[in-house]
């Protein structure tokens, strides 16, 4: 039995054992690593994240990092070490994530929900059909992205190229199509409306259109645990409208559908190290046939 003196000591320290115990229990729960890819980006790009930044970690008591990836393959090295807790997505980069990383989607972000890669040459070029870019020239964009690379890859299967350049920025591609560098170059559909003027709109014809591809995607890494989950998914439906139009998410849209996507990019992928040679010879018997497609995205 406890002495009158040690029952006088604990009710003296019990209520010092028990605001430690709150004080720990409101301790930061870790650091959270947000990657935002940002090639090309306009200056003030990372600006509009840092109010986010911000607000997050007050709502979670915890630090917060946003980290920068100015390339896909940057982007995609992060992905594949899980060092991005969180990660603002475009779609080439969600599917590698959620397919090969076991990412998880949590919201949908504000791009165009019917993005289409196209395949663009001079506007004084004879090619009319993608079989005639055989034994060309062609740029396409770095890999790990769905308009640049991984689309116009998929609808040039079959054909054997002089050369693939890959271009770090949409810009580039055009840029070396009007010094006649290259025969085609692929980009977005939305990024070629963006630039074209830049260098005449009527320089550059649409030789090739793409499928859609699904939208883009705010996406938390497997290291996050549930309870955390639970708690950044609730912060950022309840953050302010001023830092959710900032940041570019959709609290209450559906979420992207990349299912038929992942399948296009397995099918393509193994051809990566046939791109790098010279000829790039665009054949491999995984990849999808005409008996067998891939249904559409």
């Amino acid at each position: 039995m406890l002495s009158r003196r040690d029952l006088f000591l604990t009710a003296l320290l019990l209520p010092v054992l028990l605001k430690g115990c709150t004080d720990r229990q409101q301790e930061p729960i870790g650091k959270l690593i947000v990657g935002i890819v940002s090639y090309d980006a306009p200056a003030n790009y990372l600006e509009k994240f840092e109010r986010f930044r911000d607000y997050l970690a007050t709502a979670l008591k915890t630090l917060v990092e946003l980290e920068p990836a100015y390339n896909e393959i940057k982007a995609v090295e992060q992905i594949q070490r899980r060092v991005w807790s969180m990660v603002f997505a475009p779609p080439g980069l969600a599917a590698i994530a959620i397919s090969s990383q076991q990412y998880l989607p949590i919201f949908a972000l504000q791009s165009s929900n019917n993005e289409r890669s196209v395949l663009l040459v001079r506007a004084d070029s004879p090619i009319q059909t993608l079989g005639e870019l055989a034994n060309q020239v062609v740029a396409l964009g770095e890999a790990g992205s769905a308009t640049g690379y991984y689309l116009p890859l998929y609808d040039l299967y079959g054909l054997t190229l002089q050369e693939v350049r890959f271009a770090p920025t949409p810009r580039t591609v055009l840029d070396w199509l009007s010094q006649g560098v290259i025969v085609a170059g692929a980009m977005s559909e939305q990024e070629f409306q963006q630039y074209r003027n830049e260098f005449g709109a009527s320089q550059f014809r649409v030789l090739h259109t793409s499928r859609a591809v699904p939208a883009s995607a705010v996406l938390l890494a497997p290291t996050v645990d549930r309870n955390l989950q639970y708690q950044i998914e609730t912060a950022m439906r309840n953050a302010p409208s001023s830092i959710i139009g900032d940041a570019g998410y959709i609290p209450e849209a559906a979420l992207p559908n990349y299912e038929q996507f992942i399948k296009l990019v397995a099918k393509v992928r193994p051809l990566e190290a046939r791109v790098q040679q010279k000829p790039a010879v665009l054949t491999m018997e995984t990849v999808p046939t005409v008996e067998s497609p891939i249904p559409p995205l």
